[in-house]
């Protein structure tokens, strides 16, 4: 017997065909944010300096390692529904929302202080995403996108702690 799913959109998720391009199309979005955000918090994890260096330097690797464990379960949720996903670096730079910082030196501060409103902006984009898919019947996605949202209030809430004037 000949396998006939061929294409993406013959899995059946039990969502319509318009639900699946759009909440695909908003998990392709959020892949490309995470891979965006890991690699700024890496990049700023190996730049770190100054008088709060191990801390900071810790503080950020912990975080990019919860940013990219999520990166798998965001594509394959997208996969799951029958949507696909991002393809290369390119492809992640057409979509992010993530702002890079590409600039020789960032002072440690501004560096805490940009993750911080990145990874705000990210649970902002979540939230929408989650009104979306909960319309949309998707309570897979909803479920997974709160524990999401969750762990990007979580870093952007010790980044303003790190950022607070003492």
């Amino acid at each position: 017997m000949t396998d006939t799913l061929h294409r993406p959109s013959d899995i059946r998720s039990g969502l319509h065909d318009n639900a699946v391009k759009d909440i695909a199309g908003g998990l392709k979005l959020l892949l490309a944010d995470m891979f965006a955000l890991y690699v700024k918090t890496k990049n700023y994890h190996w730049h770190m300096s100054g008088p709060h260096f191990r801390d900071y330097h810790l503080m950020l690797d912990e975080q990019a390692t919860q940013i990219f464990a999520v990166t798998d379960a965001v594509a394959e949720r997208a996969r799951k529904i029958g949507g696909t996903t991002i393809r290369s670096i390119g492809h992640i730079a057409k979509l992010q929302r993530v702002l890079d910082n590409d600039a020789d030196y960032v002072d440690p501060m501004d560096m805490l202080a940009e993750l911080r409103d990145d990874n705000g902006d990210l649970a902002r984009r979540m939230r929408e995403l989650h009104d979306m898919c909960s319309t949309l019947g998707d309570v897979a996605t909803t479920s997974l996108l709160e524990t999401w949202i969750d762990e990007a209030e979580g870093r952007r809430w010790f980044l303003f702690e790190a950022t607070r004037k003492g």
